[in-house]
């Protein structure tokens, strides 16, 4: 007996109602994007390694979908490398493609290769699936979309205000009710420095970027881990668990951080944006979004050099559905300096569990045919494929069953596909030009000239 196929871990089938609900999340976002002012584009699935390696961190580089040479990857490979197991000249000799982390290095790989089509400031949005090495669990897959909006080539504040308010407006859009998180990596350094231990800023992003994860007992571990005194760890412990309203958190912050360059010019920026926020949002009255300062947000990823932003459902256990920040150095790595940039990722596949978890979706969100035509003969199916061409001129989607079955079968297939409409037209309504419509969900069967079937077809078969 043959085995039975199975897809990797972390990757999943799509049948036809998952597809309309997502088409419904990633529609929402482009209408979305498209009323903001953003132009879309998409870019391949496969970059170099040299474009990805090096811009997601450490951790991040571990988790990239490396591809091997086409034919004899193996040739450029030297026996020491072997011997010595150096996976790193290993990978580099095998390998020199990967399938991206995320969209946004290939999107400064983008700005970098079209300066010259593409006018500055240049907001884009993006629809494309990611790939990450990481071990799959409820929530975390190794394929999965993401829905990227950025501005580059403004340095402006407002663009961070923008972001904030994209945001609201889709999960507003959705019924999500949301918490978007706010910091800035400018904050995070004037931490560093405040508790001595600006050399390793790197470590503590990535150890506090995952409190929420493994809390903030196992977070001190790693500090004490990564070398961190325990004079530093007592001073930064404090500011991640500082609680109040966005108003006294950062007026407790200013005077920790009273003089620190840095940290004062993060929470200056800070000020600015949520001001603006929540001049943007007064009066809305939707009560769909909170905003939130968290000074322990870091998002582990290097790039970000500014406003760091998160945004977490309120009702459902399942991670960051969105995120995202400014990231002022990207494109200088690709030899085009001084381009700032900042923008969101919304995350469609944790979006769609949180819209299936709370019940969210629309009752007709599923795609697929409005009718369907049964097949009573030759005659009577020529019949039906005329009429059907007429329907569809009319933007009505409809089908004829292929084949000449008992009607019982053909209508225990419009109910599989959940098709409201069946239209019969046997030997007797062929020849009376009349067409019986039976209302799937109600029963009722009411009969119509072809004409009247085809001129009143969008009331008829309204869903």
């Amino acid at each position: 007996m043959a085995n039975k196929p199975s897809i990797p871990k972390g990757t999943r089938d799509f049948g036809p109602e998952e597809m309309a609900r997502r088409n419904y999340i990633f529609n929402t976002i482009r209408e979305a994007c498209n009323l903001f002012g953003y132009q879309q584009i998409e870019t391949p699935a496969l970059e170099t390694l040299s474009t990805l390696m090096g811009k997601y961190g450490d951790e991040g580089d571990k988790l990239l979908f490396k591809v091997l040479n086409s034919g004899d990857f193996l040739k450029d490979v030297d026996e020491e490398s072997f011997s010595q197991k150096d996976l790193r000249k290993i990978t580099s000799a095998i390998s020199e493609k990967g399938l991206r982390y995320d969209l946004t290095v290939p999107f400064a790989r983008f700005v970098v290769m079209h300066r010259n089509d593409i006018p500055f400031p240049f907001k884009r949005f993006q629809i494309q699936p990611v790939w990450r090495a990481d071990r799959p669990q409820k929530g975390r897959y190794r394929e999965f979309y993401q829905c990227d909006a950025d501005v580059v080539g403004s340095p402006s504040l407002n663009n961070e205000i923008e972001l904030l308010s994209l945001l609201e407006f889709v999960f507003a859009k959705l019924g999500i009710r949301t918490v978007i998180k706010l910091n800035n990596r400018k904050i995070l350094s004037g931490i560093a420095d405040y508790i001595g231990a600006s050399d390793h800023l790197v470590d503590i992003t990535v150890a506090i970027d995952k409190i929420d994860k493994i809390g903030l007992e196992n977070v001190v571990k790693e500090l004490e881990e990564k070398g961190l005194k325990k004079e530093a760890i007592e001073k930064l412990t404090p500011i991640l668990t500082l609680s109040g309203s966005n108003e006294e958190k950062l007026a407790t912050l200013s005077e920790i951080l009273k003089d620190s360059e840095t940290g004062m010019k993060g929470i200056e920026e800070m000020k600015y944006v949520v001001s603006g926020y929540e001049q943007l949002n007064k009066g809305k009255g939707s009560g769909l979004s909170t905003l939130d300062l968290d000074f322990s947000l870091a998002r582990g990823l290097n790039y970000y050099t500014g406003t760091i932003i998160e945004v977490k459902a309120a009702d459902v256990e399942i991670g960051s559905i969105s995120g995202g920040g400014r990231y002022d150095n990207l494109t200088g790595v690709f030899g085009m300096p001084g381009i700032t940039g900042v923008g969101v990722s919304f995350g469609a596949d944790r979006i769609y569990d949180v819209l299936s978890a709370l019940d969210l979706f629309p009752a007709q969100s599923a795609d697929g045919p409005q009718v369907l035509f049964l097949n009573f003969g030759e005659k009577e199916s020529g019949c039906c494929l005329q009429l059907i061409e007429k329907l569809r001129d009319a933007e009505v989607s409809s089908m004829l069953y292929p084949d000449t079955v008992k009607i019982g079968k053909q209508l225990t297939y419009a109910n599989a596909l959940n098709i409201p409409y069946a239209v019969m037209i046997g030997e007797r309504e062929l020849e009376e030009g009349k067409a019986v419509v039976k209302n799937m969900a109600s029963g009722e069967q009411r009969d119509y000239c072809f004409e009247a079937l085809v001129e009143d077809c969008k009331s008829i078969f309204a869903r």
